[in-house]
């Protein structure tokens, strides 16, 4: 609440009463400076009803804190460093098995490549209904192609994101994946076990995946319940391997697929960073 006021302050008086609704409920988003080693990324996944956000510094220690958002809104508008397991850059049409992110990043994840769906084009994206959604899907690809009820289900999210992100803001929004995020965390190699079995979360894949990223500085507590009602664990899990791809964005090391990232109608990056 302070914050909102002081940055509301003219040359001679504060704001207090334009800034009533942020002093009644304050944006509780970490502000630093861009080069204040302090700062906060985070690595974003969608889960049931809303978002699973990992918070961690930018560098030192991780000192990691999970929360549920309903919306986004808040978090791109704070200019924070965000990798987000939501496509960004959409296309007109699509030829062949998606964009070329999706088809630059599945070689490298070998059996846990069926992970990437494949994005249609944006009217198929906008269509209120899945018949509508197919029937623009088939009009706009080639060769033609429908879309998967599973697809279907996240175009909610990427309407939200892509009503969020702008020329002005997408250096500090990053189009990230799970799976690619692991691929990097281990190596470069692809995970041995799947996370999910017929969409059902696998054990003994979750565990690999945190054994994981406790070699990366995530403490095993951290994975323990409790956790914020309305996150399960594999979201849990897949926003903090994407927290740690949000600190290779933030330094600057992160590598876009494909490189260079191609650009949507709207001059969006269309890329897939790890």
């Amino acid at each position: 609440a302070t914050y909102a006021v002081v940055a509301r302050a003219g040359e001679e008086a504060l704001d207090l009463a334009g800034c009533q609704d942020a002093i009644a409920a304050p944006d509780r988003t970490p502000v630093a400076a861009p080069g204040d080693p302090r700062r906060i990324v985070y690595g974003v996944d969608g889960c049931p009803g809303g978002w699973a956000v990992v918070a961690v510094s930018a560098s030192g220690p991780l000192a990691p804190r999970i929360e549920r958002l309903e919306a986004l809104d808040a978090l791109v508008a704070s200019g924070a460093t965000i990798a987000i397991d939501i496509p960004i850059g959409l296309p007109e049409e699509t030829v062949g098995p998606g964009r070329p992110a999706e088809q630059a990043v599945r070689p490298l994840l070998g059996a846990r490549q069926s992970s990437v769906f494949s994005i249609p084009g944006r009217a198929a994206i906008f269509a209120p209904t899945y018949a509508e959604a197919c029937e623009l899907a088939l009009r706009t690809s080639s060769p033609p192609r429908k879309v998967s009820q599973q697809s279907f289900h996240i175009f909610s999210k990427i309407r939200e994101l892509d009503r969020l992100v702008t020329q002005h803001n997408q250096d500090a929004v990053f189009e990230a994946h799970a799976e690619l995020a692991f691929w990097r965390l281990n190596g470069d190699k692809p995970m041995a076990t799947a996370k999910r079995v017929k969409n059902v979360p696998a054990g003994e894949g979750l565990a690999e995946r945190i054994a994981l990223l406790v070699r990366h500085g995530m403490p095993e507590a951290f994975f323990r319940p409790p956790r914020p009602v309305g996150v399960p664990l594999v979201d849990l899990v897949d926003a903090a391997a994407l927290a740690l791809i949000a600190r290779r964005c933030a330094a600057g090391i992160a590598q876009p697929f494909p490189d260079p990232p191609a650009v949507d109608a709207r001059g969006l990056r269309c890329a897939i960073w790890a």
